[in-house]
Formats: C-alpha cells, sequence, structure tokens
C-alpha cells in the first residue's frame, strides 16, 4: 500500500453523478511521489516538478497550490486534533484562508498543464536533464523519457500520461461548471 492522489472539485457530486469515467483520469502512485517530492528531499535538493518549471518556462506554482485545499471532512479531523478552541479557531482561518487562495483555480491550473503538454514534448532526454536524489525513488528515466508513451509498466502511467488524464479531468470539469480543483491525498 501506498499514498494516492485523486482529483476532485468544487461541484465533486455534479462530476461523480454524470458520465465520469475515473480511469480516464486517473494519476498515477508516481504522479503522487512525484508531487509531494519537495516534502522528501534533503535541503538543498531541488524537487523535479520545480526543475520542469524552471526548464520550461511554466509556473508550476498552481499545481502545488491545489494541495492546500481541504475538504470539510478534513476540517472535521483537524479539529478532533486541536488541543483547545484557541487552536481550532487558528486551524478554521487556516483551512479558509488556503481554500479562499484557492477558488477558482481551474483556469490557472489549465494553463499550467497545457503548457508543461506543450513544452516537455519539445525537450530531448528529459530524464538526462533531471537532477534527482540518490535514491531516484521516481524511476525518473523511465517516468519521464518517452513523452508519447502512455505507461511505463503495466501498472504506471508515464509523465505525460498522467498529464493527459489530468488534462482530460479538468476539460470534464470545466465542461460540468467547476470552478476550484484540487488534490486529494489518501
Amino acid at each position: 500500500m501506498g499514498l494516492d492522489i485523486v482529483l476532485g472539485a468544487n461541484n465533486q457530486a455534479e462530476l461523480d453523478a454524470g458520465d465520469y469515467n475515473p480511469s480516464e483520469h486517473h494519476l498515477s502512485r508516481t504522479f503522487c511521489n512525484f508531487m509531494t517530492r519537495r516534502n522528501d528531499l534533503a535541503e538543498g535538493e531541488e524537487p523535479e516538478l520545480d526543475q520542469i518549471g524552471r526548464l520550461t518556462g511554466v509556473d508550476i506554482s498552481p499545481l502545488y497550490e491545489m494541495e492546500s485545499y481541504t475538504l470539510p471532512e478534513e476540517l472535521s479531523n483537524l479539529l478532533d486534533y486541536a488541543e483547545d478552541e484557541e487552536e481550532q479557531q487558528e486551524i478554521m482561518a487556516r483551512t479558509a484562508a488556503a481554500n479562499a487562495a484557492v477558488r477558482g483555480n481551474i483556469d490557472k491550473v489549465v494553463a499550467v498543464v497545457q503548457g508543461l503538454l506543450t513544452r516537455v514534448a519539445t525537450i530531448q532526454d528529459l530524464p538526462s536533464l533531471l537532477q534527482s536524489d540518490e535514491f531516484d525513488t521516481l524511476r525518473s528515466a523511465a517516468y519521464f523519457a518517452s513523452f508519447s508513451s502512455p505507461r511505463m509498466d503495466a501498472y504506471e502511467n508515464t509523465f505525460s500520461q498522467d498529464l493527459r488524464n489530468l488534462m482530460r479531468f479538468l476539460d470534464y470539469a470545466k465542461s460540468k461548471g467547476s470552478e476550484t480543483v484540487f488534490f486529494v491525498y489518501g
């Protein structure tokens, strides 16, 4: 077992009630690791997402901001662990501010993903340009290698397939009136 990443939207019930097909929007566990890398690297090491943003000139901050959205059930869990009323108020204020910062982000996220899809496709041998940590938990040579290849192996997408799946989700969410999109980890 490991940590998974799922896409969500402010009107998720509407998305789920329609012709939503989660397999078309599935993000791999490698993409989950890719997104959380900045928390795992030693000081001075640059996450691959940051490197790709720098190499392509794409501002990747909207992707990171998608991690800061808190669902009501997550907020409830956070409040359960608060030591007192003051800490609960701080948690609620922090959560409200983070959610407000993400609200209405779908067009920014679309622009980022379109930019990455367009610009990464023009980079020859992306894995050789990325500096990874000594453990290479992303299996960079396979994950970033072929921008046209959909899968690394029978279980894992490539980076390009994860981006295409994310773009399909964004297109679907926009068609259903979504304004805010975010990542859910679990």
